[in-house]
C-alpha cells in the first residue's frame, strides 16, 4: 500500500486545456447540433448511424468537458425522441414490435451515456425521462452487471455480464446517490479488478477484448478502458464513503502509474474504430450495414499517441481522490 501510494503521489497533477484547433472544431459541432439538419436527424433516429449522428456529437462534447455548449434545441429534440422510443429491452425476438429490429430499441450503454450527457447539460433527467432510472434496476443481472446483448439474459448456468454494458449505467446511477443497483454494480467491477473480462464460456469474446483495456481510448462513447473503471470505483467509494479492496484496484493503478509517470495520458487505442459497421436508419431494417463515418472533431481528438487533455484531467482527479481515500483508511 505505501509503495503504491508513493507512486501515485509522485505523478504530477495536470489540468491541460483544449488546443485552439480543438476549440475551433468544438464550435463547428456546436453549430451543427443547433442546425435544422441535426434536429431532423434526431427526429429520425436518436442513436444511429455511428459516429456522425447528433447523438455522438453530444456525447463527444460532454467527454471534452463542453456539455454546457450543447444547444438547447438539440437537448429538447433528444428528450422528445427518446421518450418516443420503446421503454423496455426485448430479450426474445418475438418481443420486438412489428416492423422494428433490436437496433430500434435503446440499450443499457446508450441510456447510461445519454443520461450523463443530459445531466451535465443541466437536465433533470428523472423528470424528463422518468422511465430511464427504473430501466437499470430492471435489467441488472445476478452478479450486478448488465449486458447489451439481449440473448445473454437467456443463458442458463452462468451470468455473462459485460463491463462495456455495465459501466455507463454504473456511472449514471451514481449521480442519484446510494442504491442497491450501485452497490451491486460496484461489486461486479471490483470482482473483475477493473481489468478482467467475463470468466463465462458464453462471453468469451469479452476476455479476448479485455487484453486491450489497458490501452486507454478517447473518446470512450460507451466503450471501456481501465482508467474508466478505476474512476468509476473511486468516485463511488468517495461519494458513499466505502472502502476499496486494494486487490480490486492495485493492478490497474500500478499499470497507469507506469504508463503515464509524467501525468500526461496519451491515447493508446481508437476503440470506436473497432466497430466500423453502422446502420443507416433511412434504409430498410434488413439493409446491409455501411462503414461508419466520423466528424472532424472526432478525428482530431482521437489520434493514437496524442496527449488527451480529457484523459489527463481524469487521471489527475482520480489520483487525488484515491490518495484521499488511502489517507482516510478507505483502501485496504
Amino acid at each position: 500500500m505505501n509503495e503504491l501510494r508513493a507512486r501515485l503521489a509522485a505523478v504530477p497533477a495536470l489540468e491541460p486545456e483544449l488546443s485552439a484547433d480543438t476549440k475551433r472544431l468544438v464550435e463547428q459541432d456546436v453549430a451543427y447540433l443547433g442546425s435544422d439538419e441535426a434536429l431532423a436527424l434526431i427526429a429520425r433516429d436518436p442513436y444511429w448511424p455511428k459516429w456522425d449522428a447528433p447523438y455522438w456529437s453530444m456525447v463527444l462534447l460532454w467527454e471534452l468537458g463542453e456539455a454546457a455548449r450543447i444547444p438547447q434545441r438539440a437537448v429538447d429534440a433528444m428528450i422528445v425522441r427518446m421518450n418516443a422510443m420503446e421503454h423496455f429491452f426485448p430479450l426474445r425476438d418475438e418481443e420486438i414490435p412489428s416492423g422494428k429490429t433490436i437496433m430500434d430499441i435503446p440499450c443499457h450503454c446508450q441510456l447510461g451515456t445519454i443520461d450523463q450527457v443530459l445531466a451535465a447539460r443541466g437536465v433533470d433527467v428523472d423528470a424528463a425521462l422518468p422511465w430511464l432510472r427504473p430501466w437499470f434496476d430492471r435489467y441488472q443481472m445476478a452478479d450486478g452487471g448488465l449486458n447489451c446483448d439481449e440473448k445473454m439474459y437467456l443463458v442458463d448456468g452462468e451470468v455473462p455480464s459485460s463491463m462495456v454494458g455495465t459501466i455507463p449505467g454504473f456511472e449514471a446511477m451514481q449521480r442519484r446517490g446510494a442504491s442497491v443497483f450501485v452497490e451491486r454494480a460496484a461489486a461486479m467491477v471490483q470482482g473483475r479488478r477493473g481489468c478482467m473480462g467475463s470468466h463465462t464460456l458464453t462471453n468469451k469474446e469479452e476476455r479476448d477484448s479485455a487484453v486491450h483495456w489497458s490501452e486507454l481510448t478517447f473518446p470512450r462513447f460507451y466503450l471501456y478502458d481501465t482508467l474508466r473503471g478505476l474512476t468509476a470505483l473511486v468516485r463511488w467509494a468517495t461519494a458513499q464513503n466505502r472502502t476499496l479492496p486494494l486487490i480490486a484496484i492495485a493492478h490497474v493503478v500500478d499499470d497507469l502509474c507506469k504508463q503515464f509517470p509524467d501525468g500526461v495520458v496519451r491515447i493508446g487505442r481508437r476503440a470506436f474504430a473497432e466497430h466500423s459497421q453502422t446502420r443507416d436508419p433511412e434504409k430498410a431494417i434488413d439493409a446491409p450495414r455501411r462503414l461508419a463515418r466520423t466528424r472532424p472533431l472526432l478525428d482530431a481528438v482521437s489520434k493514437i499517441g496524442d496527449p488527451s487533455p480529457s484523459l489527463t484531467r481524469e487521471w489527475t482527479d482520480t489520483r487525488a481522490k484515491l490518495l484521499s481515500l488511502m489517507d482516510r483508511g478507505r483502501v485496504s
